[in-house]
């Protein structure tokens, strides 16, 4: 069956979940709007309780179980912050069980917060692909439910939400600037904009380590699972979900590619001009306007911030890089 949302799938996950979840208020960037000639919004989904928007698709899918479902029990395989959401939803909606498949490289701020959850964690393999066919491969055994981070409609609705915030507090936008992994979030906002607000553009930026999208669409399959190279925004590695491929069709403009030189350099602006801790995996949306890769005179932009779990070692080098010497020697004990 082809997969389908429509608005009536996005606003029953608002209700859903909104009362476990924080509406971001959109904030102005001076800089970003000087530096680009646009009028730059931030949508800081940092700000969420475990620090990622993914707590909106969890939120909706576990929410939907019935007392059958929810006695399987729940197994999901993230790079870090899905991981974090389930355990999040599991705990917020109770009578869960839930086993997490990280991958053993998984980033050790993602970690130290999923061990506040009670929650069965696993260190599979180096990737996400690894650790989720480890996942795979033990819902299969056991009979629990594989939650998936973004091939489900339910999931892709709830991220849908951040898109529908964003154009009931800036109905004017001309564009917004999305993060893409494995396309739940850009599959939601894309589908909200077309319902609300076609002259909207929607771009994604991935990382050019993982172009998964890129090619999905250029060559009209989804390429999932997909082998990447190593990338600073790890919540973006791999694939191209089959479900988002199918929804985002003819809705999403375009997707630009972002160097992980223009990776660090986003966390600095954000941190340097806007006061914000960013992971790469969100950064990567005021790449375009840093690069010039986008012409954005004169438009409304927002861009979304997916996530702030960023490793306390990677803010480290990243303020030596670009900080240098103007940097008190306390910051880099």
């Amino acid at each position: 069956m082809a997969a389908v949302l429509d608005m009536r799938n996005v606003l029953a996950a608002w209700q859903l979940i909104r009362p476990y979840t924080r509406h971001t208020r959109l904030i102005y960037s001076h800089y970003l709007s000087r530096v680009s000639g646009a009028d730059v919004w931030l949508k800081p989904e940092n700000q969420q309780p475990t620090g990622s928007f993914k707590i909106r698709g969890a939120l909706n899918k576990l929410g939907r179980f019935t007392d059958e479902e929810k006695a399987q029990g729940i197994v999901a395989a993230s790079a870090g912050n899905h991981a974090l959401g389930v355990a999040y939803a599991a705990q917020t909606w109770g009578g869960l069980r839930a086993d997490i498949f990280v991958p053993a490289t998984a980033p050790r701020a993602k970690l130290d917060k999923l061990r506040r959850f009670d929650v069965a964690l696993h260190q599979e393999g180096a990737t996400y692909d690894a650790a989720h066919q480890a996942a795979a491969a033990f819902a299969a055994q056991t009979g629990g439910i594989e939650v998936s981070a973004y091939d489900d409609v339910d999931v892709v609705a709830g991220q849908a939400t951040i898109g529908l915030e964003i154009l009931t507090d800036l109905p004017q936008t001309d564009m917004i600037l999305v993060p893409v992994g494995g396309g739940g979030m850009v599959a939601g906002i894309a589908t909200v904009a077309w319902a609300l607000n076609r002259a909207c553009q929607v771009v994604g930026v991935q990382p050019e380590a993982s172009p998964a999208a890129l090619f999905s669409l250029r060559d009209g399959v989804a390429y999932d699972p997909y082998d990447h190279e190593p990338t600073l925004a790890d919540g973006l590695a791999g694939g191209f979900g089959q479900v988002p491929f199918a929804l985002v069709r003819g809705k999403l403009d375009q997707v630009v590619l972002a160097s992980e030189a223009e990776l660090r350099q986003a966390i600095f602006t954000l941190l340097d001009q806007e006061q914000m801790v960013v992971e790469a995996s969100g950064a990567i949306a005021i790449a375009p306007l840093l690069n010039g890769s986008l012409d954005v005179a004169g438009k409304t932009v927002v861009c979304v911030l997916s996530g702030g779990n960023l490793e306390t070692a990677v803010l480290r080098d990243i303020l030596v890089e670009f900080g240098g010497k103007n940097w008190p020697s306390l910051m880099l004990k």
